[in-house]
């Protein structure tokens, strides 16, 4: 009955302004001003930066600029949120592809299991880093947890290089997700997989090595996908690994959790810095994290005024 209710108030929502789930134009003018960033950020900075300044400069902007194509093309695609035409949906998702993730093993690990699985120890994967983090009341405390508070950060830098070298062709290898199945890539999913590793290992190193020495462009890459890192792995953890975030046990007889599924999801996301249009601009609305797990299909920017009926549904 709750899911019915804020499902009824939110299409009374749009059949009353006219407004569109998807192909929202304000997205399409976000789309070019992001993509637009971020290409010019590593134009200028393979082929016009020569000071350090600079190149420090436009690591931190390629940095930012790469996180925003994930957190508002790549993810409003993969989520099918986009458009309603499949296509461009996939080419959206696709940018994943091109910054050195799979879009095709995001989709089942994000979409099929942090989704149904939010903050359940040992099925949502998002929240297990094997022994050097603790993120769950059910995870094994261990004495180095005692200090993660000061070198987590260092961990979070190093998400997209793991990403990047390990974790997509350790996944795609052993056909596994935590302990959930994966379908392997194939036919056009396995080009893209394949496809998008060459691409992206030749705007990473080829193309820049051809400019400057490797020694720089090895430093450039591991500075630019430590800030991605540490950005994306904040934003996650704000929505999920807070105190207000519920981090419920199955049931051992049914491996089931009590609650419905709507209200599992409001328990265990957390919403943040809603009254800053900037933040929200930024993080593809992901700062509406209750919003976004409960209309995953809806395009963010709808997220500010879904939440205000998610609100007074959940008050009543």
């Amino acid at each position: 009955s709750f899911y019915r209710d804020i499902k009824l108030r939110v299409d009374e929502y749009f059949q009353k302004t006219g407004r569109s789930r998807r192909d929202c134009p304000r997205m399409y003018l976000k789309t070019f001003i992001i993509a637009t960033w971020a290409v010019s950020s590593y134009l200028l900075l393979v082929f016009a930066a020569s000071a350090l300044w600079q190149v420090l400069f436009l690591s931190v902007s390629i940095g930012m600029s790469v996180a925003a194509v994930g957190f508002n093309i790549q993810h409003d695609g993969g989520h099918k949120a986009y458009s309603r035409h499949a296509w461009l949906n996939r080419l959206m998702a696709m940018s994943l592809d091109l910054a050195g993730g799979s879009s095709h093993i995001w989709d089942r690990k994000h979409n099929s299991l942090h989704h149904t699985y939010s903050n359940i120890n040992e099925h949502d994967d998002d929240i297990d880093i094997g022994w050097l983090g603790r993120f769950t009341p059910q995870q094994k405390r261990l004495p180095i947890h005692r200090v993660q508070h000061f070198y987590i950060w260092v961990l979070y830098g190093f998400l997209m290089i793991r990403w990047h070298l390990f974790d997509d062709f350790h996944q795609m290898l052993t056909g596994r997700i935590g302990s959930h199945r994966l379908a392997r890539p194939q036919g056009w999913n396995m080009g893209v997989f394949f496809g998008g590793k060459i691409a992206f290992i030749t705007l990473a190193f080829v193309i820049p090595i051809l400019v400057h020495s490797p020694g720089v462009v090895i430093a450039v890459y591991f500075l630019v996908s430590f800030i991605i890192g540490v950005i994306i792995s904040v934003v996650f953890q704000l929505a999920h690994v807070v105190e207000p975030a519920a981090f419920p046990e199955p049931d051992p007889q049914t491996g089931r959790v009590s609650n419905d599924w709507a209200v599992h999801q409001v328990e265990t996301t957390v919403n943040f810095s809603k009254c800053h249009p900037l933040v929200t601009w930024y993080l593809g609305g992901l700062n509406f994290q209750v919003e976004h797990h409960l209309f995953p299909r809806v395009c963010h920017i709808h997220y500010p005024q879904l939440s205000k009926i998610v609100k007074q549904a959940c008050d009543r």
